[in-house]
């Protein structure tokens, strides 16, 4: 009778174990809109894999989660065309109250005229550019031979995951960056407008979708989910599509310098305009807000933000903010392997082009770019007052950036 009761026990024991494994697991990846959609994962070409094609031999719980969910990967991964039409529907132009969109505007032009990029090619090279720079030994930059084990969670707050599509995009701030995160919103349905997600990414207001609560980030997973959280990272990373956008990163300092200090920013003027006013313009009895400091006539200038970003005291403060932060601090690159690595100067194609492989095309478009957007040709007058001993350190603190992602060196900036 004892033998009896604790066999009982012991399949009762076994069961809410397994129960409560295929919930946590379950909780994170979805349920009936499950989609393994990594529709173009190595080593095949771009778009070329079906959903659940790599599920490969797998060891320990990756074996049995592959096992478990394989039934549902039979499911098809179409939309209703009801459904279709509903997330085709909403206003084609948004309602621009954002002082930084305002002051840029939207291209709501088609580019019809633009030579089409040879998409896959352009991948292929931008990929090949990237592992070979990651393996090359005699290219060294702060953390390129860690393990992605050795990354904080803390580092790994720039992932969203999509688990409704199987998406994984690592933001970069001035890049694009807005769009694709209200992109993200769209697919994963992660945000309600009167109880319904919202079907067009122009009308999600920006102040929610740099809402940190909106999206689901690697670096929630630690918080939710302790030791798990690791090996569900590496299940997702080993099966969903991983993306990001860079851009030449001398612009994108420009680009992060006239929307945080020639705007009206309350938060950047505290916490930034500030200390470089008072360390390297020497003002005193600054005034404590922005709005009195510009009609003031007090602004960073290029050159304060210059010498803020060289100065080796600023990371001893803190990290870089995310803005100027570097894209290899940002999204590891030669920690995580990226399936698609799109390009602001490229963005119309590259973003269209990723939306079909990720075969969402039908259901939303990418935002339109802005007009005004900062220009590679802009360079040499904004640099134009910046010593050249400068601009040499600042390439120096840049340079995995430029290298990992084909940017060319720019060598008119860095001699005489």
């Amino acid at each position: 009778m004892t033998k009896a009761r604790l066999l009982r026990l012991s399949v009762v024991l076994v069961s809410i174990f397994m129960i409560l494994l295929i919930i946590v697991y379950w909780d994170n990846v979805g349920t009936a809109h499950f989609y393994l959609h990594t529709s173009f994962s190595r080593p095949h070409s771009p778009g070329a894999v079906a959903a659940g094609e790599d599920w490969e031999a797998l060891p320990d719980v990756d074996e049995f989660l592959a096992k478990l969910l394989s039934p549902s990967l039979k499911q098809n991964g179409s939309v209703p065309r009801k459904a279709e039409q509903l997330l085709l529907q909403g206003s084609n132009k948004p309602v621009v109250s954002n002082l930084e969109e305002n002051v840029r505007g939207y291209d709501w032009s088609t580019h019809k005229d633009r030579t089409s990029l040879d998409q896959e090619k352009l991948q292929v090279e931008r990929q090949r550019t990237l592992r070979e720079f990651c393996a090359n030994s005699s290219f060294t930059f702060p953390t390129k031979e860690r393990s992605f084990d050795d990354i904080p969670n803390y580092e790994l707050n720039h992932l969203i995951v999509d688990d409704r599509h199987g998406v994984i995009y690592c933001y970069v701030p001035k890049v694009a960056c807005t769009n694709w995160k209200r992109v993200m919103i769209v697919l994963s349905e992660s945000l309600l407008d009167q109880g319904v997600p919202y079907r067009n990414p122009l009308d999600i207001p920006r102040e929610h979708v740099h809402n940190t609560s909106t999206h689901l980030t690697f670096n929630k997973f630690w918080r939710r989910y302790g030791k798990f959280s690791r090996h569900l990272m590496k299940i997702k990373l080993k099966k969903y599509t991983k993306f990001l956008f860079v851009r030449d990163p001398f612009v994108r300092l420009i680009s992060a310098f006239r929307s945080k200090f020639e705007l009206e920013n309350e938060d950047f003027y505290r916490r930034f305009a500030i200390p470089m006013l008072k360390l390297y313009s020497n003002h005193t009895n600054l005034p404590t807000s922005v709005s009195e400091a510009f009609g003031a006539g007090l602004k960073v200038s290029f050159s304060d933000f210059i010498q803020y970003l060289l100065d080796p005291r600023t990371e001893k403060m803190a990290p870089f903010n995310e803005h100027w932060r570097q894209v290899y601090r940002l999204c590891h690159p030669c920690q995580i392997d990226y399936d698609f690595i799109g390009k602001l100067e490229t963005l119309d194609e590259d973003a269209a082009y990723l939306l079909q492989l990720l075969k969402v095309d039908r259901l939303l478009r990418f935002p339109p770019s802005y007009r005004n957007r900062t220009a590679s040709s802009w360079e040499d007058n904004w640099f134009a007052k910046i010593p050249l001993a400068w601009r040499q350190q600042l390439y120096k603190l840049y340079e995995a950036d430029f290298v990992l992602f084909g940017y060319p060196k720019p060598e008119n900036l860095l001699k005489d």
